[in-house]
């Protein structure tokens, strides 16, 4: 534990912005499996719903620096191609 005030606040921060990435993640990985679901229920309908779920959660991680944009965009492709092959 640091000795200097600022730095013993800056660890309380950190240990917050911990916590808030760690439950930001942890929403994104269930609206992922959610999706996934979704696809082996093999409901069209309900799976076009989570896919929109799925990628708007996604978008938002990369404007919070959950994800990379590039790891964000193979997701979302991933998950497109799962939905176009339901058809």
């Amino acid at each position: 534990m640091p000795n200097i005030k600022a730095k013993k606040k800056h660890v309380l921060v950190s240990r917050a912005n911990n916590e808030k990435n760690k439950m930001a993640k942890s929403a994104l990985k269930t609206t992922i499996k959610k999706f996934d679901a979704a696809v082996a229920s093999g409901d069209k309908a309900q799976a076009t719903a989570a896919y929109t779920a799925a990628v708007i959660a996604v978008d938002k991680a990369v404007n919070k620096g959950i994800l990379h944009k590039n790891n964000a965009a193979r997701k979302k492709s991933s998950m497109t191609l799962k939905v176009n092959a339901m058809a």
